[in-house]
């Protein structure tokens, strides 16, 4: 079964072609099958998004925002998460709200500064905690867009693309 596929972790630079900036990247093959079935209370969060909508307090970003290109694939299975975007991939093997069961990769802003971040499914949301941060990073369904909120940064509404 392929929620037991080995965590995936962010090569060196980020994957694809490191020439590339981090969100003109081609997106890496699946890790996950695409027919898992979630845990109970898992929202279903899969698919392949890109930004339609981006607020940055609360007003729109400019035309120039480099988050305009985002476009992240979300894979799921069991209540293990993988959000693969921005050249990074960050796979939660499981959303039990530990540090030690979730996230232990690198941050997209230079893909090499250590990260650790417990996630847990909460009404609906997958919500994200940082280790040592004072943030939270949410995703969620609204009918058919993604929403993707973190926290005192930005919120953006994504399309599915695929």
């Amino acid at each position: 079964m392929s929620s037991n596929a080995p965590t995936a972790f962010t090569p060196a630079g980020g994957y694809g072609d490191t020439t590339k900036g981090r969100y003109e990247r081609e997106l890496p093959k699946p890790i996950l099958g695409d027919d898992e079935a979630l845990d109970d209370g898992v929202p279903d969060l899969r698919g392949t998004w890109k930004v339609a909508e981006l607020l940055v307090n609360g007003v729109a970003a400019p035309s120039d925002h480099n988050l305009w290109a985002h476009v992240e694939r979300i894979e799921q299975s069991g209540n293990r998460v993988i959000v693969v975007g921005g050249g990074v991939i960050h796979d939660f093997p499981s959303c039990d709200g530990t540090l030690e069961n979730g996230l232990h990769d690198v941050m997209a802003i230079d893909f090499s500064t250590p990260l650790q971040v417990a996630a847990t499914y909460e009404d609906g949301a997958l919500v994200m905690r940082p280790h040592g941060m004072p943030v939270e990073v949410k995703r969620w369904r609204d009918g058919e867009q993604l929403v993707w909120e973190y926290s005192i940064a930005f919120t953006a509404r994504l399309n599915r693309i695929n």
